[in-house]
């Protein structure tokens, strides 16, 4: 069998003006990025045509470490809506170079469910990581200037600055770090590290604001430390904001590419769902919404955590009011939530998805308590037997949702036809009842509380000594009206990666707390999580390759 790239590579491809042409974009709009890459003008919003079309997540259970093919369905499903005669766009995050060489891949989708140009969009693509990453590591910069230059004209205290360098690409030795040695010269000793470039505030940022006036306004309220006595610091008080726009002046502008089947696919931005909001920017939803009838789009890991941070944080800062939402199983994964090992997730077993269900089960009441109907995906395998499927489907069934075999890997858009006419019943059959899970203007406590009772299934929520003295400085800051963005593991429900399933009588633990003031949310820290992920034993990098003639090997 052809592996992706392979696939990828053998397609043939639309110039961008086509893409562009069928959705309705005058060629004079596009900014191009060779032949089949284009960046769209925010002009193209239009909030009234907005209101006309329909939003569906594609969210998934808890999965295992090689991820349930969210991107696959998405892609898959696009092509299927426009296989049935609905005009449809996929509007999906870019991909992080951390994963691409380091054990997870790319994130064009795989098989014949997948976008182009493949190679591109893996790697560096129209070189909006790399503007965040250069914005991102400005003001850190400007941070060390002013406590050496400028003599700390404003008297930050370098023990609180929060304020970390970042880079695309996995590297664990950079987590901790001490800068500034060798003499004066060469800035205050101190210490620092990076983080991933997916985890940086100024991706948060470009992904939830509405254009550059408020790109500016939230890159001034970015908070960087405190002063000698106590006082807060952002990002305006260095007069950064300007120069740090500048940098992102492109990368706030949606990437228009194309599905296999040519159909058009929106990229824009990258925040990992484990530690901030996990979705495209608001922007590029938009977008699309304001060019095609049917926008799909997806939230990383699972309902708990994407989907979740989708509905709660990003639908409610921008008025978005998700439709559907598809929940993307794999017979694998449930055999693994059933007790199955690694080395057996590929073993037909019933009695394993039969007790793996109730993930399933829990990622369906989660999705209903937003009040959008859900749908299930089951993305085949080849391992896959008609006795689990059909487990799987009465067990839908008896909640009162279907569950559709979907081949698009193999198949394409042919593959997810039945999917993607089981979206449209639910969109036309839909009463518009999306509500988020808490209000904003709660409390802190009562809102933690509220996610970790009814999504994780927690019974209760504990806080650490340090989480209690954290708390306690953002009230005084007056970030408390915050919404919370949960980061904890995507492995289970709960805050240990070990309870598989569907945990029960288990309380969760907040460490301590972050907070993005300049992207707008409380991050509560449940377990250890890591901002700077570091490469597996054997790296993808390893197995990649480029010839004399430019072709690429080894990408996934």
């Amino acid at each position: 069998m052809l592996t992706d790239i392979e696939i990828a590579q053998s397609a043939p491809i639309r110039h961008i003006r086509e893409v562009a042409a069928a959705i309705g974009i005058d060629k004079e709009d596009l900014e191009y990025y060779g032949k089949y890459k284009a960046k769209l003008p925010l002009k193209l919003i239009d909030e009234a045509v907005i209101k006309q079309h329909h939003l569906v997540l594609v969210t998934a259970i808890t999965p295992t470490p090689a991820g349930e093919g969210k991107t696959t369905v998405s892609v898959g499903l696009t092509d299927g809506l426009n296989r049935i005669g609905k005009q449809a766009m996929a509007v999906l995050r870019e991909p992080s170079l951390g994963p691409v060489f380091g054990m997870k891949g790319g994130a064009a989708g795989g098989g014949y469910s997948q976008l182009i140009p493949m190679e591109d969009i893996n790697l560096h693509f129209t070189g909006d990581f790399a503007a965040i990453e250069k914005a991102n590591n400005l003001l850190a910069a400007l941070i060390d200037n002013n406590l050496q230059n400028k003599k700390n004209s404003l008297h930050i205290d370098p023990r609180t600055i929060v304020w970390k360098r970042v880079m695309d690409l996995n590297d664990r030795a950079l987590r901790h770090i001490i800068i500034g040695l060798g003499g004066t010269a060469d800035g205050m000793p101190r210490e620092d590290g990076f983080n991933i470039t997916p985890a940086s505030e100024i991706m948060a940022i470009l992904c939830l604001c509405t254009g550059m006036d408020d790109l500016k306004r939230r890159l001034g309220n970015i908070y960087i430390g405190s002063t000698m006595d106590g006082k807060p610091v952002f990002a305006r008080d260095l007069h950064a904001v300007g120069a740090m726009a500048i940098l992102l002046k492109d990368a706030i502008k949606p990437n228009l590419v194309q599905t296999l089947e040519g159909n058009p696919a929106l990229l824009h931005g990258g925040p990992f769902a484990s530690i901030a909001q996990g979705t495209n920017s608001v922007l590029a939803t938009k977008m699309g919404l304001s060019l095609s009838e049917y926008v799909v789009t997806e939230a990383g890991f699972a309902a708990d955590l994407g989907a979740e941070k989708f509905f709660d944080i990003k639908c409610v800062s921008s008025g978005l009011k998700p439709a559907a939402a598809v929940v993307v199983a794999t017979i694998r994964a449930l055999r693994h939530h059933g007790g199955a090992k690694k080395d057996a997730y590929a073993i037909a077993d019933t009695e394993k998805v039969k007790a793996g269900l109730a993930n399933l089960e829990k990622h369906l009441e989660n999705i209903r308590q937003f009040g959008v109907p859900p749908v299930v995906a089951i993305n085949a395998f080849p391992g896959d037997t008609e006795a689990e499927i059909k487990l799987v489907q009465d067990c839908c069934a008896k909640h009162g949702a279907r569950a559709i075999v979907c081949t698009g890997f193999a198949e394409g858009g042919k593959g997810m036809e039945a999917l993607a006419k089981a979206v449209v019943q639910l969109v036309e059959n839909s009463t518009g009842d999306f509500s988020p899970l808490y209000q904003w203007n709660d409390t802190i406590e009562n809102k933690i509380h509220t996610i970790a009772t009814k999504i994780y299934g927690a019974k209760g929520v504990e806080y650490s000594v340090k989480a209690k003295t954290h708390l306690k400085h953002i009230q005084s800051l007056g970030f408390d009206q915050m919404p919370v963005c949960m980061a904890k593991t995507p492995k289970s429900l709960s805050d240990d990666e070990r309870k598989i399933g569907r945990p029960e009588n288990f309380v969760v633990t907040v460490r301590e707390f972050e907070f993005a003031s300049g992207a707008g949310f409380v991050i509560p820290i449940l377990g250890d999580m890591m901002r700077m992920p570091g490469l597996p034993n054997l790296p993808a990098a390893e197995g990649m390759d480029i010839d004399a003639n430019g072709v690429i090997t080894g990408l996934s």
